[in-house]
């Protein structure tokens, strides 16, 4: 909790790799038909993507260029029209390092009554991370970058908006 700056009692590491941790955050955020929003600047912004459009969300991108940041304004004007259950994006993209801008993308996302879902693959351990103060409900992370310990644990952290949320679902995945 004290890495993930979260108070999030639903804390844990899965037993899977980042990936994993990816596919378990958003198929227990999404159901069939649900709108996200989701952040892309290179290539886990697409396989979040991927992931959502196999679970049968309604997939909304907002693209940056690869190794660029995304832009506020895009990600708020796509959150605004489309009115997603889920936002996500990646603190610090994998493939180029770039960092976005997560307290303000995570405040678009929650003014809207969205979710927000952040990728902190390779932030955690290396950059600070502070989900409570930024606003994220849940967050996934994976052990081999940063935190140098070989890779097949997902730290993970589900707030209770998210808590909330995967308790409504009509099944659970």
């Amino acid at each position: 909790r004290r890495l993930l700056g979260t108070r999030n009692p639903i804390t844990i590491p899965l037993s899977c790799t980042g990936s994993g941790g990816m596919e378990a955050c958003l198929a227990n955020l999404l159901e069939p038909g649900d709108a996200i929003v989701v952040g892309v600047a290179g290539v886990f912004g697409e396989r979040m993507c991927d992931v959502a459009a196999r679970i049968g969300a309604q997939v909304t991108r907002v693209d940056a260029e690869p190794g660029t940041v995304l832009e506020t304004a895009a990600m708020t004007d796509a959150i605004e029209s489309v009115r997603p259950r889920v936002v996500a994006f990646v603190h610090a993209e994998t493939s180029t390092g770039a960092l976005q801008p997560v307290a303000e993308i995570a405040s678009a996302g929650r003014g809207a009554g969205a979710l927000v879902l952040l990728d902190c693959v390779t932030s955690l351990g290396g950059l600070p991370v502070e989900l409570d103060a930024w606003g994220i409900d849940a967050a996934y992370s994976g052990t081999q970058k940063c935190l140098s310990c070989p890779p097949g644990l997902s730290p993970a952290s589900f707030g209770p908006r998210a808590l909330e949320r995967v308790g409504k679902r009509s099944r659970h995945v």
